[in-house]
């Protein structure tokens, strides 16, 4: 049984009831710190994180993105990585397993099991033996099929206060859309319809975290899914946490004392388990849920995505660079999770302020004509703008053979940035855009979304002419050569260098190491000239391919080309 004595801990203790205090009022907020101590009590400590080595990297992946015939889809993902992947990655986001009736697994209908037809907890347990396990916790909402709904549209315990209504003539208007769904959706109760608030869909209906028993059963269901081994816990949408008419409802200060909270429980209880922040927002919004250190372990780099994606479209790194010069690093223990592609499209807000909104549109356009969607929020009554980019991004980088210098390089640029890199399984597999997976769905992100048959996907793997033959073979020497290198360790600082439009460069070093990671953008060779402080002339391990690079006094790149280059004296 874990029963803190110590000083820190009280202390910790402490401040939790402040913080729930604060929420929640004195009486009820001693009340519930009360109840959810005594839920850590029922942890084994593990111990608190420890810095992650290079060689952290994750895998992104539903629960059936491969699946063969009579077999749990968890089970083959297992065996699949097992066989092909088990020493490039070592750390695993299942996406949601659970029962849920939309939005592929985020309408969850009980947060408490695993989907029958994905398989059972046994295999997401084994899962989490054989990987760190980031796993969701899907926050903000529960879909209308969830016991909890029933309990609200029948007027009984627990669930009656679980949500938040309003009434006919609510002023919304300052609330931040997401999409373009109705906020408020009227419901049939048994004390008549009822207003309530769906920020994502009709089918998901948002949890009303006024309510402090809302936390308490968030706060259980978080250590059940440590208790089954997760490692990551992802706080899905979780921006939109908290609400309060008559302003935006996005980044309230009760949202941060919320997850100051479960950051809190996690070191009372003693485990190694980090939160990652999910908020697919401007730059300095996003990395507000770094907190003082105090609230997200980790935060989705969402920036990164489409920078990279315009850079290596239109062979013009100077936005990303501009951009990756004005990053503050991490707080102490903290880090930022790396993507180019996820399950989710390629999100256009982390952009505002960091691109003119023509490039933006550039890049829509070059998205559409390769087969790609965009979907619209409104802003303003009337006034619509581009959120999300749907497309795979094997598609969206040309999605030929010819275009794999292009594709794979943009991940030896992604690998190579500070924080912990996460690759989508379908970028691992060249995955093209699945259009009639839109069309059976009738949702622009099912384009990204696909399942491969694990036989054909076997054949394609063992046919070295195919692009997942190719991809695969590239990434795993890239994620092996990554592993070992120590000064990509997500605490190892990063330095961006001046570099013209069609290249980029950055400096990542750790006690006793220097690399100098130097990329081209362009599809034609180019010939590159160093500050003298960075690259003196003379012979250079490149710590990706084992070659040596001469550099006299220019440094020679070839079209798409990406150096890691061993600058250690």
């Amino acid at each position: 049984m874990n029963t803190p004595t110590s000083s820190a801990s009280k202390t910790r203790q402490t401040r939790l009831r402040d913080l729930l205090a604060e929420l929640y009022g004195e009486g009820p907020g001693s009340h519930l710190s009360e109840r959810l101590l005594e839920r850590t009590r029922r942890l084994q400590p593990t111990g608190n994180p420890a810095p992650l080595s290079a060689s952290e990297i994750m895998l992104i992946s539903y629960a059936n993105s491969i699946t063969e015939p009579d077999l749990a889809p968890l089970k083959t993902l297992n065996k699949f990585l097992l066989e092909h992947l088990d020493d490039g990655f070592s750390s695993l986001h299942v996406l949601p397993f659970f029962p849920s009736s939309s939005d592929d697994g985020f309408a969850v209908i009980d947060f408490r099991s695993v989907d029958p037809d994905l398989g059972g907890w046994e295999d997401v347990k084994r899962l989490a033996e054989n990987f760190r396990m980031m796993v969701d916790l899907i926050i903000n909402h529960c879909s209308r099929e969830s016991l909890w709904f029933a309990d609200f549209v029948s007027d009984r315990e627990p669930g009656r206060g679980y949500f938040i209504t309003v009434g006919p003539v609510a002023d919304v208007s300052k609330v931040t859309r997401p999409r373009n769904t109705p906020l408020i959706t009227n419901v049939h109760t048994y004390r008549g319809i009822k207003q309530v608030w769906t920020t994502f869909s009709e089918d998901q209906v948002d949890l009303n975290f006024s309510n402090p028993e809302v936390l308490a059963e968030m706060v259980d269901i978080l250590f059940r899914y440590v208790e089954q081994g997760a490692r990551y816990i992802r706080l899905d949408a979780v921006a939109y946490l908290w609400k309060t008419l008559g302003t935006t409802c996005l980044h309230l200060r009760e949202t941060h004392l919320v997850v100051k909270v479960l950051r809190l429980l996690l070191e009372i209880a003693g485990q190694e388990v980090r939160l990652v922040s999910e908020t697919n927002v401007p730059h300095e919004e996003n990395v507000s849920y770094f907190g003082n250190g105090d609230e997200a372990h980790i935060v989705y780099q969402f920036s990164l995505a489409p920078l990279l994606l315009y850079s290596y479209v239109f062979e013009d790194a100077s936005y990303l660079t501009t951009w990756a010069r004005s990053l503050d690093p991490p707080p102490k223990g903290g880090g930022y999770l790396n993507f180019i592609a996820s399950h989710d499209g390629i999100g256009l807000r982390p952009l505002e302020g960091l691109m003119p909104s023509d490039r933006v549109q550039a890049l829509v356009e070059r998205m559409h004509e390769r087969g790609g969607f965009v979907t619209l929020r409104e802003v303003s009554p009337g006034v619509e703008m581009p959120y999300e980019i749907n497309i795979s991004l094997f598609s969206a980088l040309g999605g030929s053979l010819n275009d794999l210098p292009r594709y794979l390089a943009a991940h030896a640029l992604l690998l190579a940035f500070q924080g912990v890199p996460a690759i989508y399984i379908h970028s691992l597999l060249a995955s093209e855009n699945d259009l009639p997976g839109v069309e059976q769905t009738g949702r622009t992100r099912s384009i990204n979304r696909g399942s491969w048959e694990l036989e054909a996907l076997q054949a394609s793997l063992e046919d070295p002419y195919s692009p997942q033959y190719q991809v695969m073979a590239a990434f795993k020497n890239m994620l092996g050569r990554r592993a070992s290198i120590g000064a990509f360790a997500p605490e190892c600082p990063q330095r961006v260098l001046d570099m013209p439009a069609s290249a980029f460069a950055m400096e990542r070093s750790a006690p006793g190491q220097r690399v100098l990671v130097v990329a081209s953008l362009s599809s034609t060779a180019q010939d590159l000239r160093l500050e003298k402080n960075d690259l003196l002339p003379g012979e250079y391990m490149d710590l990706l391919t084992g070659n040596i690079i001469e550099v006299d006094p220019l440094l020679p790149l070839k079209a798409f080309q990406v150096l890691w280059l061993d600058g250690s004296s």
